[in-house]
């Protein structure tokens, strides 16, 4: 599998807009074999829309224009890494567009597109079926805004899956994988939506014949530093906030449910990283991939 994809052209649009999504399964809770549900808010009063397309979901929320969770299943064994990719960008008819976050917030400003299932992760199975979920990824319910730089925790988090793939080899190559926004009432505002300043992943597989999970945050946050003065106080209405340099976390799954009020089932009592007690030494700071905790 390739660990990093071209970024796409963020003005690109499909000049035939899709449809006959109604066919989809989506996600399936028993892929791994225990059931682990889709994320959704534990708490009532927020409205979401369960979007399923081929091999992943996406748990939306109209009021953030942006998807509350997604859920992917990946057969490591049966991707088709040769599945050209789509590039065109299409509003999911299912969703009234006006709630969706389209090409206007990403248009003339520093924002990427950032795929939430990744493109390569559905892309498995029989050639239609892939060619269907490659095509599926393409659509805005399933992307948020993040900054164009690339350093090496967007690397690392990038890569993420492809690590825990072939760690996960001798069990099939199979992955249930959860991510999503933080989406926090302070995040700041642009062009008619708020843009999250984390995104989280929580992963989940089979380990000596039991269920295991990982949990992982990226953080965009601004430094809070002089430059970041400077960049405010030089900015121009409506131009879009200064985002800080990527930086990748391996966190406590609890830590995961705290911070998105998301019910992840069986996954905190599955994790294979320690808890501790100390605040400083509770978020693992990723430097390479050979600092993950994937092992009980």
């Amino acid at each position: 599998m390739n660990a990093i994809e071209t970024p796409p052209d963020p003005t690109a649009t499909s000049a035939t807009p899709r449809t006959g999504l109604d066919d989809r399964t989506g996600y399936d809770p028993a892929f791994l074999g225990p059931t682990i549900p889709l994320p959704k808010p534990s708490t009532t009063g927020i409205k979401t829309v369960v979007l399923p397309y081929t091999h992943f979901s996406v748990v939306f929320r109209p009021d953030r224009r942006l998807a509350a969770s997604t859920a992917v299943c990946i057969d490591g064994a049966k991707i088709l890494e040769d599945v050209p990719r789509d590039d065109k960008w299409e509003f999911d008819p299912r969703v009234p567009q006006a709630h969706q976050c389209g090409n206007d917030i990403y248009r003339d400003n520093p924002l990427d597109r950032g795929h939430l299932v990744r493109r390569l992760d559905p892309v498995w199975g029989a050639t239609a079926e892939a060619n269907r979920a490659n095509v599926d990824t393409f659509h805005f319910t399933n992307a948020a805004p993040q900054a164009d730089v690339f350093n090496q925790g967007k690397q690392l988090w990038q890569g993420l899956e492809n690590y825990l793939l072939d760690h996960a080899a001798e069990f099939d190559r199979k992955l249930s994988v959860m991510t999503g926004p933080v989406l926090h009432d302070s995040d700041p505002p642009y062009r008619g939506m708020q843009v999250p300043l984390r995104f989280w992943k929580v992963a989940a597989f089979i380990q000596g014949g039991k269920l295991a999970s990982t949990a992982y945050i990226l953080d965009q946050s601004p430094d809070l530093t002089r430059d970041y003065e400077r960049a405010m106080a030089g900015a121009k209405p409506g131009d879009p906030p200064p985002l800080g340099a990527f930086r990748t976390f391996q966190v406590p799954v609890t830590d995961i449910v705290q911070l998105t009020g998301l019910d992840f089932g069986p996954l905190p009592g599955a994790d294979l990283m320690p808890v501790t007690r100390a605040p400083a030494e509770r978020w693992k700071r990723l430097e390479s991939f050979e600092d993950m905790v994937v092992r009980s």
